[in-house]
């Protein structure tokens, strides 16, 4: 999965813990070498199109680096080479990273000096009731914003407000007239500088949210059309470097210098190239000649094939490089609501043994080998605060131990074995992954039996189907996870997947719950350190892995390229790219 939809005293100087992790970075060579030069025109190659142009309602990953040009944050994140440097909250249009009060309830923000839009009639000051406004169009009736629940769960007074837009026509005027005239209790602006929230309990990932694009500001301009429809897209209005000149959907993105911008005013962000040009419908092997051949320069949703990448690392190009997500990509679900098997899946061992049938180390080759994956043993994938390298199944070199296994099925009643039905995606490497997760299940003794379906289908229709779980249609299957934020986004991988409070989760497959789990996260989102929290969130990770839900497998690195012409390629956290806004152009 890329970043979902679903619904944090503080986690912000997170350096300190996060340099506990094992984190690792290939950095691109050049990423510092040669003064930077202003001017030219970035291209970048695109295959699809962004998921949205309106900042409230994106969740797609490659659209942040679109976000990071045209729509500045209240709190972001500095493009770096290095993995812990690059996931430290920084101050974007806020002075400062907000600290909470003594209850941990209440963060304070006070705007900068010298922020504006690129409004219509000219530069104009962002204010504190454009953060307000922003946040209020979360939940707006038209079109909701994917990660919205985060929000609205947390902020006092948010659930109240969001429950009356609901009954909104969603149509422009109603929903104008719902915002202009409501207003969120636990947001509050006492001048046009300063903004108050007020949560519901406290959250010491709270100003980690902030850092998402769901909390951009929102000029009044953007109540006059209806949420990313044609007519927001034409007339947006962009805080940051560049503003749209030209949008094409599925063809092309323009974006040119914002001369509303002050660079005074952005600690983040130094543009120095003159515009951006996006080109959508480029196929992955023909975007990478044209970089290679310096006629295109970077690339948006598109990533090195694993051929690409065998013939770069036997070059040695120090134009490709790697980084973490904090995701696990691949991991396991087993699935306790199926009576096949006499229900064999929801005894203890049964799970057990699974953890230790499972050749992990075969899965990483199999997606690239230790240049592109590593193998995880928890629900966290490095950079997170709260991964530690651990595991409570450990095997030697993560290669599995069927003899473990085949010993625990017969202490769970199961010495011939068990048949399990495991669906997984036809596409890409997935056919490859499931066929070596069988090969190592059968080597304990246990049948897997293989069924393909389609990618659109897989987690849309199939997967998240209860009636699939309930009816036995699965027994084990193969899922991916990435955080929706950076840094301190631990809730975001545990309460979609492995919390279940009498409301269904979309992702937690079979309702699964650990009271003991739920209560350290609550302790984890009450922190006081960096360091209490990520210890809290570790021990999140042991108390889910006790009741061994799902086997850990695997993290991917995620790949990136660029041209010889390009400078200063750093990554942003964010869209897990280098950062358009800070790279340069060198001939």
């Amino acid at each position: 999965m890329a970043r979902t939809t679903l619904r944090a005293a503080a986690v912000l100087a997170v350096s300190t813990a996060l340099m506990l992790t094992a984190c690792t970075t290939t950095p691109s060579a050049d990423s510092g070498d040669g003064e930077p030069q202003t001017g030219g025109t970035l291209k970048v190659l695109a295959n699809g199109d962004v998921d949205h142009l309106d900042p409230q309602l994106v969740a797609y990953v490659p659209t942040y680096s679109v976000m990071r040009s045209v729509s500045r944050s209240l709190l972001s994140y500095a493009a770096s080479d290095d993995a812990a440097e690059r996931i430290v909250l920084q101050p974007d249009l806020v002075e400062e990273v907000p600290t909470p009060s003594a209850d941990g309830l209440t963060y304070t923000v006070t705007l900068r000096d010298g922020v504006t839009w690129g409004a219509p009639d000219g530069a104009r000051p962002i204010v504190a009731s454009d953060v307000a406004r922003g946040i209020e169009r979360l939940c707006n009736p038209h079109i909701s914003g994917a990660l919205a629940g985060y929000f609205q769960g947390l902020i006092a007074g948010m659930d109240e407000f969001c429950t009356g837009f609901a009954t909104v026509a969603p149509e422009v005027g109603p929903m104008k007239d719902y915002i202009e005239g409501n207003e969120i209790a636990g947001i509050q602006t006492p001048d046009d500088r300063t903004i108050e929230f007020t949560l519901v309990e406290p959250a010491s990932d709270f100003p980690f949210m902030l850092s998402l694009d769901a909390a951009d500001p929102a000029p009044i301009e953007a109540l006059d059309a209806l949420p990313d429809s044609p007519e927001f897209r034409r007339g947006f209005v962009s805080s940051g470097p560049y503003q749209v000149a030209e949008y094409t959907p599925d063809a092309k993105l323009v974006l040119e210098r914002n001369p509303a911008w002050d660079p005074e005013s952005d600690p983040l962000r130094k543009a120095y190239v003159d515009g951006i040009e996006m080109t959508m419908g480029v196929e992955g092997d023909a975007a990478m000649q044209q970089l290679q051949a310096g006629s295109a320069d970077m690339l948006f949703d598109l990533t090195p094939s694993p051929a690409n990448i065998q013939q770069l690392k036997a070059a040695n190009d120090e134009k490709f490089s790697t980084m973490e997500n904090g995701g696990v990509d691949q991991f396991m679900w087993m699935n306790t609501a199926s009576a096949n098997n006499d229900g064999a899946l929801t005894k203890l061992e049964v799970r057990q043994a699974l953890q230790y049938a499972v050749d992990k180390s075969a899965v990483v080759q199999t997606m690239g080998g230790a240049d592109l994956a590593g193998v995880t043993n928890g629900i966290f994938g490095p950079g997170i605060l709260g991964y530690q390298e651990s595991d409570e199944y450990a095997t030697e070199g993560g290669k599995g131990d069927p003899e473990k296994a085949k010993e625990l099925l017969a202490e769970a009643g199961y010495p011939d074995g068990l048949t399990l039905k495991m669906p997984y995606r036809n596409v890409g490497t997935q056919p490859d992954i499931a066929q070596t997760v069988q090969a190592s299940l059968e080597r304990a003794g246990i049948t897997v039996e293989l069924t393909p379906v389609p990618p659109t289908d897989y987690y849309a229709n199939f997967m998240t189907n209860p009636d699939n779980a309930s009816s036995g249609a699965w027994d084990i299957a193969l899922v991916g996870w990435s955080p929706d934020w950076q840094g301190g986004a631990a809730r975001s991988v545990f309460q979609p997947q492995f919390v279940f409070d009498g409301t269904p989760q979309t992702y937690n497959y079979v309702d699964f719950n650990s009271d003991a789990a739920n209560g350290l996260a609550a302790e984890a989102l009450a922190a006081a350190t960096p360091e209490e929290a990520a210890d809290l969130w570790h021990q999140v990770d042991e108390a889910v892995m006790a009741d061994a839900p799902i086997v850990s497998i695997a993290y991917r690195l995620k790949p990136n390229y660029h041209s010889a012409r390009v400078g200063g390629f750093e990554p942003y956290a964010q869209s897990q790219n280098g950062d358009w806004t800070n790279v340069w152009l060198t001939k």
